[in-house]
């Protein structure tokens, strides 16, 4: 009897248990649980709920009925939260930079609350870009079970009779500069593209994630592809709070259900989803919390045999609110494993394998519109992100491929040290066909926080350039980005990397068949240049940034702070 109690309080015994932890009992009371409540396991409901975001409007809802599950499942919820920011307001200012950073520190939070309260398991909610990987981290670092639960996508917006999301608002500012749209357009895409709570609604790196995530067994069936306002997400949400009560009495724990053949299935789908390059980023993190080895090569070797067969925005034309009419990822899923590509037999959180969950899911085999191609007939042969690397890049470097057909491009540099800075050469349209636009000290030490690039991408873009310039930077792109741009130069400016010591002028090549990115420098000009070259001063010197700065690795590793 003790033994079954012990199995089903794993760990929180230790805040409820014995005449010692009487005032701990007194605590809890004080918050409304019953003697009753603290005989069940406590499992927490750790969201990053706020009103910064339409991304996490949802989550405080869905954390109601996340404890509805738990409680019928007999266990007792614990509500918590930690922050999040918006990647879309952040966007091209200062406060970019503290998107990367929030990962971390929602990680942190939510691990530091599971192990101050020795809570049985958790239950995760999350909903704008960072705030998804940091829940998984704090799921590997705590390793209690632990689901995850999306706050869902956004439904696309209607402008002229076409489905539109917040990138067409980007790519807009840059047409408007350009002179090709009037205001009156930009303000009715502005008021028009994001018509209620949910994540960004193309395979940008919310939905990517989301869609990794229910692919490497995290999430129940469903969970990446139901819109936020659908009644059905919070079904999900019941049966979340359901399931972890039930992995606790099973002991299936994230270290069970994240492992090097589930990152693998995550990365195929993320390739054969055209997903965002911050996948390579988030899943590196991840890999690391667990000590599973991973590197940016993995993902090449993936992409290599991984065809691309979804045609999502931004690269192609649908959202996933289009896909969850086919069955979402269960749709894609059942042809990956199929094929081959994905192992169907690795377990989830519903205690049944992927290909056992896929048995009891009926997904729509006639598609009206063709968002998923055959495998045998692919968009692309391989998959839509691409590895880099050479004397630009020498720890690595990541394009994404899907939506451009561009293979090959060589132009001179023009050089800015901050990302304001080339946006406003954008705007007075000083960029012109052929260029490398080289953005640097942007990277994790040197932004720091590697910044995402969506404003200067979609600008470009906006402006009809999107594949006649290429992009280089030690920071990030969004989800959203498409054209010739090429993000996580690794080791960046800051730490002396070749990125910090490029000139105006300087030849840029870059071959994506070969996997090639350089600069038209021999190694001794480089080394030369390099003897030569001052880092900058740090660009904060007090806070949570500067504290980052001095913590954060490579891009190469994931920007993990060790």
């Amino acid at each position: 009897m003790e033994s079954d109690y012990l199995k089903n309080k794993p760990r929180s015994w230790q805040v409820t248990e014995g005449v010692e932890r009487a005032p701990h009992r007194s605590m809890f009371y004080a918050m409304g649980f019953t003697p009753e409540d603290l005989k069940k396991p406590l499992i927490g409901v750790a969201s990053t709920a706020n009103e910064v975001t339409p991304c996490n409007l949802a989550l405080g809802r869905l954390a109601q009925h996340v404890k509805e599950g738990i409680r019928a499942a007999g266990g007792t919820p614990i509500e918590f939260t930690a922050i999040a920011v918006s990647d879309a307001i952040s966007m091209g200012h200062e406060g970019m930079k503290a998107s990367l950073v929030s990962r971390e520190v929602i990680a942190d939070s939510f691990e530091l609350v599971a192990m101050a309260e020795a809570l049985d398991g958790m239950v995760t909610l999350a909903g704008c870009d960072k705030s998804l990987p940091g829940s998984v981290m704090a799921m590997a670092r705590t390793n209690i079970p632990s689901v995850f639960l999306y706050g869902g996508t956004i439904m696309p917006g209607q402008h002229q009779g076409k489905d539109v999301t917040i990138v067409d608002v980007f790519e807009a500012v840059g047409a408007h500069a350009a002179g090709t749209i009037p205001l009156t357009l930009v303000q009715e895409l502005e008021e028009c593209a994001c018509p209620g709570e949910g994540s960004c609604g193309g395979m940008f790196t919310a939905n990517t994630m989301s869609s990794v995530f229910e692919s490497m067994g995290l999430s129940l069936p469903g969970n990446s592809s139901i819109p936020a306002i659908d009644p059905r997400r919070e079904e999900l949400a019941f049966q979340s709070g359901e399931a972890v009560v039930q992995l606790v009495k099973d002991d299936l724990k994230p270290s069970d259900l994240i492992t090097r053949e589930s990152i693998e299935n995550g990365i195929t789908t993320a390739m054969t989803m055209g997903g965002s390059t911050n996948v390579v980023l988030h899943l590196l993190a991840i890999a690391h919390e667990l000590g599973i080895p991973l590197d940016m090569e993995d993902f090449q070797v993936i992409s290599d045999r991984t065809p691309l067969i979804a045609d999502m925005k931004p690269g192609g034309e649908y959202v996933m609110a289009d896909l969850d009419k086919l069955g979402g990822i269960s749709f894609v899923l059942d042809r990956l494993i199929e094929s081959g590509y994905v192992d169907g037999n690795l377990p989830t959180v519903t205690g049944d394998s992927i290909s056992g969950n896929l048995s009891r899911i009926d997904t729509n085999m006639n598609q009206e519109k063709k968002i998923i191609y055959d495998l045998g007939d692919p968009i692309e042969k391989t998959g839509g992100i691409v590895i880099l690397s050479g004397n630009l890049a020498r720890e690595g470097a990541v394009i994404k491929t899907a939506g451009t057909s561009i293979k090959k491009h060589v132009g001179p540099a023009k050089v800015f040290d901050r990302e304001e800075d080339a946006f406003l050469a954008v705007q007075n349209q000083e960029i012109v066909a052929g260029d490398v636009v080289v953005i640097r000290y942007e990277g994790p030490k040197g932004g720091p926080g590697m910044r995402e690039m969506l404003g200067v991408t979609a600008a470009i873009t906006g402006q009809g350039l999107g594949e006649k310039v290429a992009l280089l930077t030690d920071g990030r792109f969004s989800g959203g980005t498409h054209g010739i741009a090429v993000g996580h130069v690794a080791p960046e400016a800051m730490v002396g990397g070749t990125l910090a010591i490029i000139e105006d002028g300087d030849v840029i090549s870059l071959d994506i068949n070969n996997r090639k990115i350089e600069v038209a420098l021999t190694e001794g000009e480089i080394q030369n240049r390099l003897d030569n070259w001052v880092a900058p001063d740090p660009k904060h010197a007090t806070g949570a940034l500067a504290k980052y700065a001095k913590l954060v690795s490579s891009a190469s590793l994931g920007a993990v702070t060790q």
